[in-house]
């Protein structure tokens, strides 16, 4: 029997009692589809793409990035003057 997964000898959920094994797969879905990033899209979440945040995101993050540059090139250039 598996701990982690709940999977006892008669099948998955063997060990939850009624509703649990429900309440947990949701918790996946909704951590799945809302928190967790995918690489292959673009490390958004499937809630930012359906909801037509990703691109918004995507320049934001870049705007921040381009920032960040900036700002080390000049730190660098302070110090290595």
């Amino acid at each position: 029997m598996s701990p982690t997964l709940g999977v006892g000898p008669a099948g998955i959920g063997a060990d939850y009692l009624p509703g649990e094994l429900e309440a947990r797969i949701e918790a996946f879905v909704a951590h799945y589809n809302l928190l967790r990033y995918h690489e292959s899209i673009d490390n958004l979440t499937p809630a930012d793409v359906y909801f037509g945040r990703g691109q918004t995101i995507l320049l934001e993050r870049e705007r921040i990035k381009r920032k960040t540059i900036q700002h080390r090139r000049l730190l660098h250039k302070t110090h290595a003057a």
